[in-house]
């Protein structure tokens, strides 16, 4: 990193430059030749505010009070770097030896702002670095083996340190803003060539920070170069060991890793952003793995075991910077996954709030927080033993997530749940307040322990086949139940309806075939609905049974959890006698539904049947007059005209054959007669 290579430069400068002129030179030309010197080297103004004193043994020093450096124009009029005072000491025997040995270098209440600008232009960036001939190339994929630069001979560092100090990180290209607070750090460098020691301390946007680092090579890791390290960190609560190789050129790395972050948002707040706040049963959070970060600021996780809560997965990450959000993709596995969270969920007795119109239990009022799906991208496959949520429990689930601008895609290529199989896709979109939908598929669910643990509903048994679309919005479960639309169809085969004897109800017209032992036995349910304000409608159901079939229409609350159903009889068994279709009434909340007959439709029903019969008696009464009316005409027809009606003859034949034999007979008199 040029930023710490012109560090190391600028206090062996001043050291060296300070040193030797403390043996000839009085305290304020040493001054001045300093700030010169400084100048002519890096471009920068030193300036010193107040004392500079030098001593002579047990070692070679002096305190300058008031330090200064300034900025290039572009940054401003303020300085870079300004201190209350620098202290430093040089060994006289190792420096008549030709040998740098600082016994000493300390900075009291420092204040550092650095700065990189739009066009990419940083203010740390000194003319002595600037030449120092440091390739900028960035590694690949893993950090390169650059070379050190060649430093001068014996140079040490026997102590370092800054107290009480601040800084600022302004990037004015990607926005961040970091600054440090009461920093006090400590470098042990017993031989540039060797091995060296940093240890420091401070707050960072106002988070709580420690770390030690420790290197094989200190002359390697300023220069570049790829070295061997170690850190031990806790920032903001949260810890990191990295043992592997860097460079401090863009920050390149490869080595084994393991961290562990009790919250998020602490995190994200040092970072400058906000945002982060997750569930507490999925905290801590953590990984282990092997770790490489490339000069572009991609990161791969290879071999990985990730933690959140009680969650455990394994696989690999590859974490890639966007222009909005960074990119996750990888392929991840485990065991049984338990995503359950307490008091979020929706089931009865479990966080509902009482108040509904349907009953004593209610979905969950508690807001969902799901601010982290937007926190990047993401495109994740995985795979399951199974999977337990706060609303269900699924076996072995293959799925894929997809996360684009705060809107996740769960693609279900294979759930199992409830003795069956899930397909389809779920949907959450964060982007403008939460959302919920999807589009699923079931087949062959075991429908008792389903609706068990859905919602807690135990009188229903079979095997059940479903398509459903649906849509929800809110930021709670009473929200997204209540606002639910959507449409689907559904198919019950070979089951039970527990708790009543419909066939036993119906035909005795008698409630009291309900309660433990009573029970319907059903060989198919089919019916569509259509979903609309969390309110499922339907009336096209029909159950076929061996001893009744049903018809039904109705609704189902699904956000106030009631019912509001009727069951009307569409067909008895021959041993149920003559039984009136009369409706039964399924009302009332989920947990205790109510069951009676409907008497007014029985009345309507009992003055149909009376209708139908006096219509009955009537056709029959009009059709015997009808044939007595007939049966005097034809013997007025023989007695007046004389014919009689033949076998097959219409009533009008033989009266038109009469009336035709009569006037025959009467013209032939009167024209023969005269």
């Amino acid at each position: 990193m040029r930023l710490l290579k012109a560090f190391v430069a600028m206090i062996i400068g001043l050291s060296v430059l300070f040193g030797v002129a403390a043996l000839v030179m009085p305290a304020d030309r040493i001054a001045n030749i300093a700030a010169q010197q400084f100048q002519n080297t890096t471009g920068r103004s030193l300036h010193f505010g107040g004392d500079v004193k030098a001593s002579f043994y047990p070692v070679i020093g002096a305190t300058a009070q008031s330090i200064q450096i300034g900025n290039p124009d572009w940054a401003g009029d303020a300085p870079m770097l300004s201190a209350a005072e620098m202290d430093f000491g040089l060994d006289v025997m190792a420096l008549i030896r030709g040998d740098i040995v600082v016994e000493r270098v300390v900075l009291r209440d420092p204040d550092l702002h650095l700065i990189r600008d739009a066009q990419g232009r940083t203010n740390w960036t000194l003319t002595q670095a600037e030449g120092s001939g440091t390739s900028e190339a960035a590694p690949s994929d893993a950090p390169s083996e650059a070379q050190p630069s060649r430093q001068q001979r014996g140079f040490s560092l026997a102590e370092a340190r800054i107290i009480g100090g601040n800084l600022r990180f302004e990037d004015r290209q990607s926005g961040t803003d970091l600054r440090v607070e009461g920093l006090e750090a400590g470098l042990r460098l017993p031989s540039y060539a060797g091995a060296a020691e940093l240890v420091a301390s401070g707050r960072m946007n106002g988070q709580p920070f420690q770390m030690t680092a420790q290197t094989e090579n200190a002359e390697r890791l300023v220069s570049g170069a790829v070295t061997p390290i170690t850190v031990e960190a806790t920032v903001a609560g949260a810890t990191l060991s990295f043992a592997g190789r860097a460079g401090l050129e863009a920050l390149a790395l490869e080595g084994q890793v393991t961290t562990s972050i009790p919250a998020l948002s602490p995190l994200m707040q040092l970072a400058g952003q906000s945002g982060g706040d997750i569930s507490s049963d999925f905290l801590p959070l953590g990984m282990s793995g092997q770790l490489t970060r490339t000069a572009d600021g991609r990161v791969f996780a290879r071999d990985a075991q990730f933690r959140a809560g009680g969650v455990r997965l394994s696989g690999a990450l590859d974490l890639v910077p966007g222009a909005d959000l960074p990119r996750l993709t990888g392929q991840l596995s485990g065991a049984v996954l338990d995503l359950r969270s307490a008091g979020a969920t929706g089931q009865s007795g479990q966080g509902g709030q009482s108040g509904q119109a349907g009953g004593s239990n209610g979905w969950s009022r508690a807001p969902i927080d799901a601010d982290a799906l937007g926190l990047l991208d993401a495109e994740i496959t995985l795979a399951l033993a199974g999977l337990r949520t706060d609303l269900t429990t699924l076996g072995r689930t293959r799925l894929g997530l997809t996360i684009d601008r705060a809107r996740a895609v769960f693609d279900l290529r294979e759930v199992a749940a409830f003795g069956g199989q899930v397909a389809g896709e779920f949907v959450m979109n964060n982007r403008s307040g939460l959302s919920v939908g999807g589009n699923l598929r079931a087949r062959g669910i075991d429908l008792l322990p389903l609706l068990t643990e859905l919602a807690d509903y135990r009188r229903l048994q079979g095997l059940a086949n479903a398509d459903l679309q649906f849509l929800g919005v809110g930021n709670t479960m009473h929200d997204i139940m209540n606002s639910l639309r959507g449409e689907g169809s559904l198919a019950f085969s070979q089951g039970e309806i527990i708790g009543f004897d419909l066939a036993g109800m119906l035909r005795n017209l008698d409630m009291s075939y309900m309660g433990e032992g009573n029970r319907t036995v059903y060989q198919s349910i089919n019916g569509s609905f259509t979903i609309a304000d969390g309110v499922l409608r339907n009336n096209d159901l029909r159950l076929d049974a061996s001893r009744l079939s049903v018809v039904g229409q109705g609704q189902v609350g699904l956000g106030a959890r009631n019912l509001d159903y009727r069951i009307i009889p569409a067909a008895l068994g021959s041993d149920a006698g003559e039984v009136l279709r009369v409706p039964l009434m399924i009302t009332g909340p989920w947990e205790s539904p109510r069951f009676r007959l409907d008497l007014e439709a029985l009345a309507r029903e009992q003055l149909r049947i009376d209708q139908e019969r006096l219509e009955d008696m009537a056709r029959e009464e009009a059709q015997r007059l009808e044939e007595r009316a007939r049966a005097q005409a034809e013997r007025r027809l023989q007695q007046e005209l004389g014919v009689e009606r033949q076998d097959g003859e219409r009533i009008e034949d033989t009266l038109r054959r009469g009336l035709e034999a009569e006037i025959g007979s009467r013209l032939r008199g009167l024209l023969g007669g005269n």
